[in-house]
């Protein structure tokens, strides 16, 4: 009769054990639900589930519901959230400016090269966000930013924008080349910003792209500017209080989807941004303003003369130098 009870003790206890291990994270991420980003996170999800038996189960917030990513990403810090998908924070360490600099990228092929998992912006930003105490698990491409303007442009070229006041994040590269671009930069939170343009406070954003209008400011976008402004990449990232937490089984599982995860995403970016764009154009009757290749060139030797100098004081000249360096050869 006592080894009965033994047998079941112990058989009530594995099976309390295998309970205690079943983890529950959330995961943040900026845009609304049923955004591209929302669909494939949750299928990541679900591939986390079953590769880990349902010991991790990954609880998506959309339209940062756990706060805004400046917030969330100092959250995930401490451990008080566990994951995000989102844009990079400066306000904690300027030098994640770097993930964000103009006109890094001129086409897909480079931006590749250059945030890609081979590539220095990939490692770059690894290593600054574990200086936090967070581990990247992945990047995420999303697109070549451009200009959302509230209104036809007074000319037929973008590159003569006339003042038109627009948003911009409140990260320096983005004003300073809303400022080199023509543009007159207003600072303002994104929670604030459709208001902002409805209101006819701004006319415009600078620091997203067509699929980012699309979701969040759709009935505000009247021209659609394709602009390149920059190379848009957010980040899978981890507390290393949630990581450290799970087993070494479950780790290399979630490990192994991320980079599965990422490794999709490049597929499939660049036709996701013509996507995005054509129905700016076909859904909401956006004018698509057409630049020509030496526009483009044009724009990108301004911001990259009047900008990057300003930038690198910013981050550290030798530091910042060193990354464009390896970035541009």
């Amino acid at each position: 009769m006592t080894k009965f009870l033994s047998s079941a003790a112990l058989a009530a206890f594995l099976g309390t054990t295998g309970l205690a291990q079943a983890v529950e994270f959330k995961m943040s991420h900026v845009r609304p639900q049923g955004a591209t980003i929302d669909l494939e996170l949750k299928a990541f999800s679900d591939t986390v589930k079953e590769a880990t038996g349902g010991d991790v189960d990954i609880r998506i917030f959309a339209a940062s519901a756990l706060g805004d990513y400046t917030v969330v990403q100092e959250s995930i810090s401490v451990g008080a959230v566990e994951m995000a998908t989102q844009p990079a924070a400066t306000g904690t360490d300027r030098q994640m400016q770097i993930a964000s600099f103009p006109y890094l990228a001129s086409n897909w092929k480079e931006a590749r090269k250059v945030y890609g998992p081979e590539g220095v912006l990939h490692e770059t930003m690894a290593e600054l966000y574990q200086k936090q105490d967070i581990t990247m698990l992945a990047a995420y491409p999303v697109y070549f930013g451009g200009i959302s303007l509230n209104r036809e442009p007074m000319t037929s070229r973008s590159t003569d924008p006339n003042g038109i006041k627009v948003r911009v994040p409140g990260i320096k590269s983005f004003q300073l080349t809303g400022e080199a671009l023509g543009y007159i930069p207003a600072p303002i939170p994104f929670s604030d910003a459709y208001t902002a343009i409805q209101t006819g406070v701004v006319d415009g954003v600078i620091g997203s792209g067509a699929e980012g209008y699309y979701a969040s400011f759709r009935d505000v976008t009247k021209t659609y500017i394709p602009a390149n402004t920059h190379f848009e990449v957010w980040y899978m990232i981890i507390s290393n209080e949630a990581l450290n937490g799970l087993d070494a089984e479950d780790q290399a599982a979630l490990k192994k989807a991320a980079v599965d995860f990422e490794t999709q995403r490049w597929v499939v970016a660049e036709e996701d941004q013509g996507k995005w764009e054509k129905r700016l154009a076909d859904e909401l009757g956006t004018t698509l303003v057409t630049l020509t290749n030496a526009e483009l060139a044009a724009m990108a030797a301004k911001v990259r003369t009047d900008v990057w100098p300003q930038i690198l004081g910013d981050i550290g000249q030798e530091w910042g130098q060193s990354i464009l360096d390896k970035a541009l050869n």
